[in-house]
């Protein structure tokens, strides 16, 4: 008996350390993850003061080789964003991704489709961005079906979404101050 509670222990200790290790790598994807959603909304920033410079510069018809080199910055600007749009979106998909389709031996026998399509954590991502650049006054949306709901638990566990007070059925993006 002692030795057996001697392995549990040894066992309870493991997946203790490896626990606590996974917790560790969790905080650093995530601090990661707001590092690069604040870079982002600083390149939105900057993408939206150089395509007024330019538009204020082509109004006025200054010289023609300022307005290419502020067109070439915000050329630069949209790759960049683009980039790191790109590389939200893998990480997103590599470590959130669609739960498998036909889980269970009644769903792989039964020859109705699903109900609804279900969208990835990106494309939520993207839907509750949006919506808070196009109508910030309304940034709520209504959450149907084709949303998983572990990805919507996710994003209100760790704070990225928050519910609308009177209606649960419907979540925004929390807005981060830099």
């Amino acid at each position: 008996m002692q030795k057996v509670k001697n392995d549990l222990e040894m066992v309870l200790s493991t997946v203790q350390s490896k626990n606590k290790q996974l917790e560790e790598d969790l905080k650093r994807e995530q601090q990661w993850h707001k590092e690069q959603e604040q870079i982002l909304d600083a390149l939105n920033g900057i993408e939206e003061e150089t395509k007024t410079q330019v538009e204020q510069l082509s109004k006025k018809s200054l010289n023609t080789r300022a307005f290419h080199e502020l067109h070439n910055k915000m050329l630069k600007l949209k790759i960049y964003k683009e980039d790191l749009l790109n590389a939200l979106g893998a990480f997103l998909e590599e470590h959130f991704p669609l739960p498998e389709k036909g889980g269970s031996a009644k769903k792989e026998n039964s020859s109705e489709k699903p109900a609804v399509e279900l969208i990835t954590l990106h494309e939520i991502l993207e839907i509750l961005i949006n919506k808070l650049m196009s109508t910030p006054h309304e940034p709520y949306v209504t959450i149907n079906d084709s949303f998983w709901p572990p990805y919507i638990e996710l994003l209100l566990r760790y704070g990225i979404a928050l519910r609308h007070p009177e209606d649960p059925n419907r979540i925004r993006l929390e807005a981060f101050h830099m």
